[in-house]
């Protein structure tokens, strides 16, 4: 039987967004769907296994790693960054740390205001409600019927309930749900793994949750794994297919109705700038035709610039490095084998927080995600021992960056340059956001845990002091969003219903079309869009979902 070439829709990125859109569109037996992934399969086991994140993240040998770097960054010392993303089927969900968090509504009510009808508050709640499998069951703010497993955490250490208990020392109040739209308070995250019994403990990606369940059985869906995409095909103003390698060998298929780009922050922009769809003049200086000349893809880059406090720990029911943290891992890694519950099952980043540093605020303006090891640059350097860290990131960053080409080579990575503080009031927020960590960690319920300090914190630093510390360590927690970003002003690349402005047949649908970042973790907002995206491309009115 000869391969089909010829789609009703061909989607380019099988990451959280991709998946989740691939599995609705291809709901409708009369549509055909193609889908696009430069990776693999996403169904490892260093993906099942939510430990596995400690191979996969820090990007030796970029195991389901895109494992990008940025440009030197002024604002970190003339440091590079570097910017981990998913490589496979689920994306960066299958080597993130599960964390099932939406942010404020009034992120989602600031982009309504600006333009984006239909993307308020009240507009996405059902789609983050109809994507859901709650493990605490269905209710005003959570689904309990959707592919999507959300669960309490299976095994959560006794250190991570000690930094809830020290917040609350520090007059923070706990909370048991950080979605249901005001997210302030402390306590433990949810996270988007299995809690069925055949699976209980597993990683869910969007891929295990939308994907693998239907790939060898909906017949109009085909996926194309290993496919590296080089170029949207156009024919004048309209997409009509996308050229992709596979190994040494390059192909196409065309799309009838749309092309839709999936790729995510770094991915999408690029791939329409090689297509001659971008800023003109530097579409030419790579030798690229113009096929349309849209200034923002690329701009309004924006992502959580993090601070890590790192903690030695003479405690060993936590994650370490040694013989004995060898002994116990081995332990663990059977028990999870037979019924999920163990430490295998951790995200690492138990504990959360989401605090205002000035109480007039209307909203939290800072993330901590509590993490039982020690992190140091993304884990790509390891410390001997047992020992515990907090990362404490801006919510609501000022400083913008972008996505460039760096090469005409389709192959070659994208230039990023986040600007990471380039605007003063992000180190503000940060230095504040710094000071309330230590707090936390330095008060009474930690003493127990508290060993040695690591990165040489100390008490009475002044301003200019946690300075020095935050440009020589500080780094992304992995929220970039807003390159194509959605709206209606100039620098808008796709409208309130994610179509590329000026061009026909092509949309964007991923965390890139986002116009401002969302106050916390960004995967379960980019599964919502895609939600919200399939019933906008299937003609299917926000009423009929509501009603769900």
């Amino acid at each position: 039987m000869p391969f089909k070439t010829s789609f009703d829709y061909v989607i380019v990125g099988g990451g959280s967004a991709g998946s989740t859109l691939a599995a609705r569109l291809s709901e409708d037996s009369s549509l055909s769907v193609c889908l696009l992934e430069a990776g693999g399969n996403g169904d490892h086991i260093l993906i099942r296994a939510p430990a596995g994140i400690v191979a996969m993240l820090p990007g030796h040998g970029k195991i389901s790693n895109w494992a990008f770097n940025t440009v030197p960054q002024p604002g970190l010392n003339g440091r590079k960054g570097y910017q981990p993303r998913g490589k496979g089927l689920g994306g960066s969900s299958a080597i993130n740390a599960m964390l099932y968090v939406r942010g404020h509504k009034s992120d989602y009510d600031d982009w309504a205001d600006a333009g984006c009808d239909g993307w308020s508050w009240d507009d996405c709640l059902p789609y983050f409600r109809r994507s859901e499998n709650n493990e605490a069951g269905a209710g005003d703010f959570h689904g309990n019927r959707g592919p999507l497993h959300v669960s309490n955490q299976k095994a959560p250490r006794p250190i991570s309930r000690a930094f809830v208990q020290a917040a609350t020392e520090c007059q923070h109040r706990e909370t048991a749900d950080f979605n249901t739209g005001d997210n302030e308070g402390v306590g433990l995250y949810q996270v988007t793994q299995f809690h069925d019994k055949d699976r209980n403990g597993e990683r869910c990606s969007a891929a295990a949750a939308y994907l693998h369940p239907i790939q060898k059985t909906r017949k109009n869906l085909t996926i194309i794994t290993g496919a590296h995409a080089t170029k949207i095909l156009t024919e004048g103003k309209r997409a009509t297919g996308v050229s992709y390698r596979k190994g040494r060998k390059d192909a196409r298929v065309t799309a009838r109705r749309e092309v839709i780009l999936c790729g995510g922050a770094f991915n999408s922009p690029q791939l329409l700038q090689l297509s001659g769809i971008g800023a003109a003049t530097e579409l030419q200086r790579h030798g690229i035709e113009v096929v349309h000349d849209l200034p923002g893809v690329g701009k309004n880059l924006q992502d959580h610039l993090d601070f890590v406090l790192a903690y030695k720990s003479k405690d060993t029911d936590n994650f370490g490095i040694g013989l004995t943290a060898t002994v116990d891992l081995t332990k663990h890694i059977f028990k999870w084998r037979k019924d999920g519950n163990s430490m295998i099952a951790t995200p690492f980043a138990e504990g959360a927080a989401f605090l205002k540093t000035e109480p007039s605020l209307d909203r939290p303006d800072i993330q901590l995600h509590f993490v039982i090891s020690i992190v140091d640059d993304h884990a790509r350097k390891l410390h001997l021992g047992h020992g515990f860290s907090c990362h404490v990131c801006t919510l609501r960053p000022h400083s913008r960056g972008e996505v460039f080409l760096a090469s005409s080579d389709p192959m070659k990575a994208p230039g990023i340059d986040p600007q990471f503080l380039s605007d003063p009031r992000d180190l503000e927020t940060l230095i504040k956001g710094a000071k309330m960590t230590r707090e936390i960690l330095e008060a009474p319920a930690m003493k127990r845990f508290r060993h040695k300090e690591l990165f040489n914190v100390k008490d009475g630093m002044t301003d200019q002091e946690w300075e020095s510390h935050i440009r020589a360590r500080a780094d992304t927690v992995y929220h970039p969003v807003g390159t194509c970003k959605m709206g209606v002003d100039d620098m808008a690349v796709v409208d309130p219903e994610l179509r590329v402005h000026g061009m026909e047949g092509l949309r964007v649908v991923d965390a890139s079309v986002m116009p401002t970042l969302i106050g916390g973790n960004t995967n379960a907002p980019t599964i919502m869009i895609a939600e919200r995206a399939a019933d906008m491309i299937r003609g299917i009115k926000p009423a009929a979902i509501a009603a769900e």
